[in-house]
Parts: structure tokens; C-alpha cells; sequence
């Protein structure tokens, strides 16, 4: 499907957003302003902008430890976001999930998750949901290449093929789980033809390039969303930063991190569209200066919030009342 000026502006601001997000809450990690452990996207924009783009608010994505991009690729609130990583009242979760357990049922977001290999098996369930619901929308879990080793993930591939589900399944592949390279710690030579053993399609793509992600799953949307079960995506991305922001890296080389930033996808869709004379740099400069003082108000909020009000908060949202 042919993108128009607003899809174009569309996806670069969705980039853009993760780019200028994920840099200012490595800013806010060193100054101190976020607990525990932060894992950001940089790099990887095009992929979770490329899968999510044509995903509606009641198409489900279950995401990983590295969830922040896929969150803002999939329209969840960033003031939220911030104030949620930081731990503050007014938060996405009320302050209480912190970095790797952002979640928004309103836009379908089934929720970061910090067990590796989390995802996959809760987007079989949605997706069994939206099956018997004969909805017509799909559930998609993001995995890395860690994840590929998981029994979790295979239990929910051949799950999804046995039921029939429309599940799409996207491996970023950045050539790491943690701070283990994949040639080490995986044995087969491509994940894509470990999941197609499961007995469903799985196309390669280039995460780097919105352009190839987004016609990916189409063909992935196209597949689901027509009963003919489950589809996979594997695409192959650049990790810019460590396992976690402050991870000195030293598995990598210098040359591997100058590469990494060389595949930088946000140049390459810049480039594509003023190229074409789809865009203009103005059009693309406007865009970023909105994003950069959204990004920035949501810091300062974030800052200044409270935290939650244990008396209050402590034990809301822990469980489910059902009638």
C-alpha cells in the first residue's frame, strides 16, 4: 500500500519519538532520575515502527525487556512512559512497573515483559482470543534472539500452528541476547529456518529499513488476518548501546559499534523520502523540533512528580475482583 505525506511524517516522528525518548532516558538514568535497571531501543526504531504501522489499537503486541520502542511505535502516551520508568505517581502503571513492565490495554499494548521468551505465549493466548472472536485483528510478540532459545517460544510456535491462531511473531535479531553473541549461543545457522520448522512461514528482513519492515508485515497482516494462521518475522538490527544503558561493551569492538551506527535508520529513511521529494528536510526538522519539546516537557514532568502514595497505592492493582 502506497504511503502518503502524513504516513511518511507519521513513521519518521514514531523513529524520531523512540530515538529522542530512549536518549534523554539515558540523560536521566545517569543523573540518578530512574531506579533499577534501564534496556533502550536505540537502533532498532525501523523494526517496531515497521511491524506496528498498521496495527489498530485493538491489534495486541506483547513486547520484551527492551519495550520502550515498541510502546511508542505502538501509541502509548510518552509523559506516561517517563513518569511510569521513573517510578512516579501518574504513571502508565500507576508509577509501580517501572521500565520493563510498561503496559496499556487501551492501545493494545499486552505489556513489556522482563522474562526473556515472556512474550510469545501470551500473544498465542490473545491471539486464540482474537480467533474466537472472529475479530479479524492479530496479536504480535516481540522476541530477540535470546528468546529464540527459549522452551517458552517454541511451546508457543508449535501452539500457534497446532490452533491456528493469528499470531505474528517478530525475532529482532541483534546479534545478542545479553551480552552473548548469537553465532555463539545459537546452534542453528538462521533462526528463521528454526521457526519455519514449526510449520509456519517466516521471512528475513532488513530491521534497518522501515520501507522493508512495513511491506514485511503486510504480507505477515495478510497472512493472519485471513485464517491462515501464524506468521513470522525475523529482523536483523543494529544494537547502538549495550545489553543496559551503562553496559561498558567490552564484547564489541569499536569497528562494530562505529558499523552499527553507520546502519542508523533514521539517515536512511531521511534520505529515501527527500531523495523521492516525498519530504522535505524542513518537514523532517519541524518534526523533530515538536518531538524534542514533547520529550522534553515529559523529563521535567517525570522529575517533578511524586512517587506513589504507598497508603494509597500499595496494594491497588495487585488483584482482580471478578463478580
Amino acid at each position: 500500500m502506497q504511503l502518503s505525506r502524513d504516513d511518511l511524517k507519521r513513521a519518521y516522528r514514531s523513529m524520531f519519538t523512540i530515538r529522542a525518548f530512549e536518549e534523554r532516558v539515558e540523560k536521566e538514568f545517569a543523573e540518578g532520575n530512574i531506579p533499577g535497571f534501564a534496556h533502550v531501543y536505540l537502533g532498532q526504531e525501523a523494526s517496531g515502527v515497521g511491524v506496528c504501522f498498521d496495527l489498530a489499537d485493538d491489534d495486541y503486541i506483547g513486547s520484551t525487556h527492551r519495550g520502550h520502542g515498541h510502546c511508542i511505535a505502538k501509541g502509548v502516551d510518552v509523559k506516561g512512559m517517563m513518569l511510569e520508568i521513573m517510578g512516579k505517581a501518574g504513571g502508565i502503571c500507576g508509577g509501580k512497573g517501572g521500565s520493563m513492565h510498561i503496559a496499556d490495554m487501551n492501545k493494545g499494548m499486552l505489556g513489556a515483559n522482563a522474562i526473556v521468551g515472556g512474550s510469545p505465549p501470551i500473544a498465542v493466548g490473545a491471539a486464540l482470543t482474537q480467533k474466537l472472536n472472529k475479530t479479524g485483528k492479530v496479536a504480535v510478540a516481540f522476541s530477540g534472539d535470546g528468546a529464540s532459545n527459549q522452551g517458552t517460544t517454541f511451546e508457543a510456535l508449535n501452539m500457534a500452528v497446532v490452533l491456528g491462531v493469528p499470531a505474528i511473531f517478530v525475532f529482532e535479531n541483534n546479534g545478542y541476547g545479553e551480552h552473548t553473541a548469537a553465532s555463539y549461543a545459537v546452534g542453528a545457522p538462521s533462526l528463521a529456518e528454526r521457526v519455519r520448522s514449526f510449520g509456519l512461514p517466516c521471512e528475513v528482513v532488513d530491521g534497518m529499513d522501515f520501507f522493508a519492515v512495513r511491506e514485511a508485515m503486510g504480507r505477515a497482516l495478510e497472512h493472519a488476518r485471513n485464517g491462515k494462521g501464524p506468521y513470522a518475522l525475523e529482523t536483523v538490527c543494529k544494537r547502538f548501546l549495550g545489553h543496559f544503558v551503562g553496559d561498558p561493551q567490552a564484547y564489541r569492538t569499536p569497528q562494530e559499534l562505529a558499523e552499527a551506527r553507520a546502519a542508523d535508520a533514521l539517515p536512511r529513511f531521511r534520505a529515501a523520502v527527500t531523495g523521492a521529494s516525498l519530504l522535505t528536510d524542513e518537514d523532517l526538522d519541524a518534526i523533530e523540533a515538536e518531538v524534542l519539546a514533547i520529550v522534553e516537557e515529559a523529563a521535567v514532568a517525570g522529575v517533578a512528580a511524586p512517587m506513589p502514595d504507598p497508603d494509597r497505592d500499595l496494594t491497588r492493582d495487585v488483584y482482580l475482583k471478578y463478580a
